[in-house]
């Protein structure tokens, strides 16, 4: 997988320290990875820790870089042969699913010409509601992949159908895209 470059979206879930995992196993493989975090993203887990093992800045807001010729959501998704979301929780899905682009994540995948990976994470109850299963029925025929959910313990305590995906079924599914 090297001379590949993977952008990826980290959504405000207690699942997002598994991204940390998958950046750096990515980066072992020569991967070029680029983080985009949510503002939520952040109070889970810091960008210094993406920054470090991804060897690259974390963006996190849409006018970041202002002195750049490009704005950053058509840079990130130009370069990208692959936008994984992971965790994604039920409002980036609800964005995507909708064509709401308010954030530096929405706009990017929005503007994305690569293929598109989603690993949701949430509690059961959220990821059952008739609303996220509709967004994600509606992005599926547009060439989105969704990975996940998966039974497990839940933050909330309780265990149901929302935990993230396994690290290694994500970095298969990823290999497999890729090749």
């Amino acid at each position: 997988m090297k001379k590949r470059e993977i952008v990826i979206g980290v959504c405000g879930s207690i699942a997002a320290y598994k991204a940390v995992e998958i950046v750096n196993r990515l980066v072992k493989k020569r991967v070029n990875v680029k983080v985009i975090m949510t503002r939520s993203a952040a109070e889970f887990v810091g960008p210094l820790t993406f920054q470090t093992l991804s060897r690259n800045p974390v963006m996190a807001g849409l006018f970041e870089d202002s002195k750049a010729c490009r704005p950053a959501h058509i840079s990130l998704a130009a370069s990208a042969d692959l936008i994984l979301i992971c965790p994604a929780t039920a409002g980036i899905i609800g964005k995507l699913a909708n064509g709401i682009a308010d954030d530096l994540l929405s706009c990017t995948v929005l503007a994305a010409k690569s293929k598109v990976v989603i690993c949701p994470a949430m509690n059961e109850r959220m990821y059952n509601n008739k609303i996220v299963q509709s967004n994600i029925e509606k992005l599926k025929p547009l060439g989105y992949r969704f990975i996940g959910p998966r039974w497990g313990s839940l933050a909330c305590g309780y265990e149901g159908k929302g935990h993230l995906a396994e690290v290694e079924t994500i970095l298969k599914e990823v290999k497999k895209i890729l090749k």
